[in-house]
């Protein structure tokens, strides 16, 4: 059996559980669960920063840590079963159960519930926090967290919150965001990245990468019935489509979460790597 490193944590010398009878490991373990402790953290394929990013993970994300060594953690994301390493200063013990998740693109936290104060950190949509209390100072409301620090009330809302299901909505709101490979975050975000963000913030699970997306997101289309919130994927990249003429993407052409003419983009993209491998759309 052929087993993806993304989604299997394996090695010669451990091994996760339920890969007992599937691989040859000299032990497996069922691991315990911890939470991401810093806004954002890389995902790497080994337990080095100067690997590349796989992904990332956001502030109070849950994951399932396989081993501690040499201060990294080999860890398996529980939203969307994706494993690699992280420092190990990265992750709080246990996992108390996140009541809000951050809703704009990024929000400050600020160290009391004022926002003149300098701010103490910087949180990207889908960030997940446990709110104990709220507070209001000059007219503004906020809510606070564990250890006393405060964000702006709204731009919360309680975890299950429905605004609408528009993920095309939710994708938009990072026009002008940095490209950054491998980036899932409002600071800097990659195309699959930006598909499975807009897609969680509505209630939707999507794969990490862009050939399981084109693989198992939703059902395969024609070109000729492409309309709002339909995928087009080439090879190693994905759009979203706006209207039947316009895509959303993040890109390496402008660097950036942009608009674009899909045709001219078909083209643009065709001329010095391939055209389109599929169209898909999701199910409702």
């Amino acid at each position: 059996m052929t087993l993806d490193r993304r989604l299997n944590a394996f090695r010669p010398d451990l091994a996760e559980a339920s890969l007992r009878g599937k691989f040859e490991a000299e032990r497996f373990v069922e691991g315990s669960k911890a939470q991401v402790s810093v806004p954002v953290i890389a995902l790497r394929p080994k337990p080095d920063l100067a690997a590349g990013i796989d992904t990332e993970l956001l502030m109070g994300e849950e994951v399932v840590v396989f081993e501690r060594s040499n201060g990294w953690c080999w860890v398996k994301a529980i939203s969307d079963g994706y494993v690699g390493y992280l420092p190990e200063t990265a992750i709080g013990e246990g996992a108390a159960a996140a009541t809000h998740i951050v809703v704009p693109q990024r929000t400050f936290v600020y160290p009391e519930p004022e926002l003149r104060k300098p701010h103490a950190a910087v949180l990207s949509m889908g960030s997940r926090l446990r709110v104990i209390g709220t507070a209001e100072a000059r007219g503004n409301h906020y809510v606070v967290l564990e250890d006393g620090t405060a964000i702006f009330a709204r731009h919360v809302q309680p975890i299950g919150f429905d605004d609408g299901g528009d993920y095309v909505d939710v994708a938009l709101r990072f026009l002008e965001t940095p490209y950054l490979w491998g980036g899932r975050s409002g600071l800097g975000i990659d195309c699959s990245g930006l598909v499975q963000l807009a897609l969680s913030m509505t209630g939707r699970v999507a794969p990490r990468d862009t050939d399981m997306q084109a693989a198992g997101l939703g059902e395969p289309i024609a070109r000729e019935e492409l309309k709002r919130g339909d995928f087009v994927f080439w090879k190693g990249h994905v759009a979203i489509m706006e209207d039947p003429e316009t895509i959303v993407h993040a890109n390496g052409h402008t660097m950036t979460v942009a608009r674009e003419n899909f045709a001219a983009a078909v083209e643009r993209i065709g001329w010095l790597y391939e055209y389109p491998t599929g169209y898909r759309r999701l199910a409702g």
